[in-house]
């Protein structure tokens, strides 16, 4: 107690604010909503296209601007993601379960192996339009299978959604729909140039059908910040999308 009563009175960074998440259930709860249906978009703008690489190869020859949106998209759905998986396994941990460690962290590296690959699709693409699309495709036959440390974290992903949906049941965190919804996602395929299915489809719709309530309710549970704040932040948000997007077109 009077170690307690003396750091409050030094002002020790540990009790400035106690009650402090990292990202917070505004910004998880953005992501919970923005991420999933950003994923939904990218997997419904290939679908009409075979699932396997050389196809998706051939398509993007024809059809090189609804390709690139696609995949394009859904990396950034991914990227997007991580915010809301984060405030979710929080929740779940809150509410004591242990699934809500592994859950997070495991879909997390799955996160990371999805981006990778999206790396990979973006080249594929661009080598379409100096190759041509016979020699690119012989270009992905001929490595793919390769190994790269990433390949490890393949497996993550899928076990992380159904450890994540076991927990959030458990613990309450999700209904059981929307448990069962998130679990689906353990169906989406990972690799380099995957297409879409309709697996991909109910997957991908299990995640909005989880998340998107799940997003709605961390923002009404936020602190309030009125509309002028909820403008100045998106305004910043805009702003640094608009730098990030500058300098990457200078890389």
């Amino acid at each position: 107690m009077k170690s307690q009563n003396y750091l409050e009175q030094k002002g020790d960074a540990r009790v400035v604010n106690p009650g402090f998440s990292f990202p917070g259930s505004l910004i998880g709860g953005i992501s919970a909503i923005i991420g999933p249906l950003l994923l939904l978009v990218g997997v419904l703008l290939r679908l009409g296209f075979d699932f396997f690489f050389p196809q998706q190869l051939a398509a993007f020859e024809e059809h090189p601007t609804l390709l690139s949106n696609s995949y394009n998209v859904f990396v950034a759905g991914n990227i997007l993601l991580w915010p809301a998986i984060v405030t979710l396994a929080t929740e779940i941990g809150k509410r004591g379960s242990s699934l809500a460690l592994w859950g997070g962290c495991f879909t997390l590296f799955g996160l990371f192996a999805r981006v990778f690959h999206g790396g990979i699709d973006h080249l594929a693409f661009q080598s379409v339009q100096f190759m041509g699309v016979e020699r690119s495709t012989e270009l992905v036959a001929e490595s793919y299978g390769a190994f790269s440390i990433v390949s490890t974290l393949n497996g993550a992903i899928f076990a992380g959604w159904i450890l994540l949906a076991i927990g959030a049941y458990r613990t309450q965190t999700l209904n059981m729909t929307s448990s069962v919804a998130l679990a689906l996602m353990s169906m989406l395929m990972l690799g380099v140039l995957k297409g879409s299915s309709w697996t991909s489809v109910v997957a991908v719709l299990g995640l909005v059908v989880a998340m998107v309530p799940f997003g709605v309710r961390c923002i009404r549970e936020s602190p309030a910040m009125g509309v002028r704040g909820i403008l100045k932040w998106l305004l910043i948000m805009l702003a640094t999308l608009c730098v990030l997007y500058f300098l990457g077109q200078q890389g």
